[in-house]
């Protein structure tokens, strides 16, 4: 039913395989080694696959971290209009480029391949009831030792099952686990030898993983929840998720460990190993930008702002004029003025400019005068020989 799955995984363990297996053919001991490398290199290749939706998540996880206070702010506003909530939370997650999906990308690739993995190994050894297996496809369980030993694994020929179940690493086969039943020994070794190996010997190997893949996938959460915002960490569902991090997957290492294959806990150990150094290099990266930005955005402020002991420039402004045109009065601009700061000469027809009248201080009475020389003049005399002025 998951063939979909379970032929790319082989196909990938299958060619790091064969190239691990060429480079120390026949040697003893290095079976082991290129079967653990195959594994450990096919968690590589799914990550590399994976790295652009990575690098998409993390933007996204603090996009989402930005947009939190805005969307809070729309559940408190429309709390009794769920329909209103949900279009408004959408206008904003389409305004800002949002897309929830891309923030559990990654980890919904990661699931069918651990899946299609855990299945792949299980099959190498088909003792067990409920194991399947394939021979065109068609399922099939319960089978001997001999039978499981001749049996193709997906895209793993019979010679190459065996070669699997041979293969020891730390003196234990790849697909053991310590729960496995005594009786399922038999497969790992040829027809009629004794099983080189004991339960314990499993246990030596698999707790130490079990413990090491649990250590890493709580320090990588750590190390994830230390770059949230201050605001993300007041959200209820971020703090529920990362108590879930921190604590409860890899506790739940713990407690499921003794049912997993070494070679599974090797993938889970190999896939806290990439996922802490492209933490590294992608926040860091992320980082850097956001510095860059940073100093850009100051820099640009600097360069705007007047330097120091500089007064500003300020543009000085041209004295309001009064143009007398047709015997109306219009105000003239600085554009009156030509290139070289004279003032341009009226047009033939178009009247005079004059200088607007002075307004009066403050407590000084308005002048009684009236415009024009006559007048002025008249007012002079009148004064000079004691009368009022007027009439």
């Amino acid at each position: 039913m998951l063939n979909f799955i379970y032929y790319p995984v082989s196909w990938i363990m299958w060619v790091w395989h064969w190239l691990f297996d060429s480079i120390m053919p026949n040697s003893p001991g290095w079976d082991g080694i290129a079967w653990a490398l195959s594994v450990v290199f096919l968690v590589f290749t799914l990550r590399a696959i994976l790295y652009k939706p990575f690098v998409k998540q993390i933007r996204t996880t603090k996009q989402m971290q930005e947009i939190n206070p805005q969307m809070q702010a729309i559940r408190k506003k429309y709390a009794n209009d769920r329909v209103k909530m949900t279009e408004e939370m959408q206008k904003l997650q389409k305004e800002h480029g949002f897309n929830p999906l891309l923030g559990c990308l990654p980890m919904f690739m990661q699931i069918p391949v651990f899946i299609g993995l855990f299945h792949v190994l299980r099959s190498f050894n088909r003792m067990g009831a409920g194991t399947s297996m394939p021979i065109g496809g068609s399922a099939s369980g319960g089978m001997t030792a001999e039978q499981t030993r001749n049996t193709a694994n997906y895209v793993f020929s019979a010679d190459q099952v065996q070669n699997f179940l041979d293969a020891r690493l730390f003196g234990v086969p790849l697909s053991s686990y310590i729960t496995e039943p005594v009786d399922q020994f038999k497969a790992f070794v040829d027809p009629g030898q004794p099983i080189d190996f004991s339960r314990w010997q499993i246990a030596a190997v698999v707790i130490p993983l079990m413990i090491v893949a649990s250590i890493a996938t709580h320090m990588n959460s750590r190390a994830s929840v230390a770059r949230q915002s201050a605001e993300a960490m007041d959200n209820p569902q971020t703090r529920i998720m990362n108590k879930l991090a921190l604590y409860v997957f890899p506790l739940g290492i713990l407690v499921t460990g003794p049912f997993f294959p070494v070679a599974i806990l090797l993938y889970w150990v190999s896939n806290n190993l990439w996922t802490y150094g492209q933490q590294h290099i992608v926040f860091g990266r992320i980082a850097r930008e956001e510095e860059e930005a940073k100093a850009a955005k100051e820099e640009r402020l600097r360069a705007a702002a007047p330097k120091p002991g500089a007064r500003p420039d300020k543009t000085k402004r041209a004295p309001t004029t009064v143009a007398v045109v047709d015997g109306e009065v219009d105000d003239a601009s600085d554009e009156t003025k030509s290139a070289g700061g004279k003032k341009s000469s009226p047009a033939k027809g178009q009247g005079t400019t004059k200088p607007a009248a002075n307004k009066p201080s403050p407590g000084q009475k308005p002048s009684q005068a009236k415009p024009g020389g006559a007048r002025k003049s008249g007012s002079k005399r009148n004064k000079k020989k004691g009368r009022p002025g007027g009439r």
